[in-house]
């Protein structure tokens, strides 16, 4: 079991996570994983969290950063894999939608990301 949930925050780890492309897309959340890089924090989490203008005003921005906050704390150290960076982005649908479905969204999408990212590894 991980350690902790560790914060992405340098825009150099977004874009890493991003050129990745291994990635899943829900009705409230887009989820992106990558490898650490090594001689990083191996075996923590890491997570950063990123809402476009597209999804509303600052205000909207951050209510739905919150929320992913919010997910990330609650479903990563169960379902995360260590030695992983995730990126959570939200969508115009997070502010409204249930949270309970947004949780299912995340553990979703947790579960078809490590299974791209295991099936890479065997390949």
């Amino acid at each position: 079991m991980p350690k902790g949930v560790e914060r992405l925050k340098k825009r150099a780890d977004f874009l890493r996570v991003a050129s990745v492309r291994c990635r899943w897309a829900t009705p409230g959340i887009v989820l992106q994983a990558a490898p650490q890089v090594e001689g990083s924090d191996a075996g923590l989490l890491r997570v950063g969290f990123t809402a476009t203008k597209k999804t509303g005003n600052a205000v909207k921005r951050n209510r739905i950063k919150r929320r992913l906050r919010a997910l990330a704390d609650d479903l990563l150290p169960k379902y995360g894999r260590p030695g992983t960076d995730y990126v959570l982005i939200g969508r115009q649908g997070t502010v409204t939608r249930d949270f309970q479905d947004l949780q299912a969204d995340l553990v979703f999408a947790l579960k078809k990301v490590n299974s791209m990212k295991s099936r890479d590894r065997n390949a």
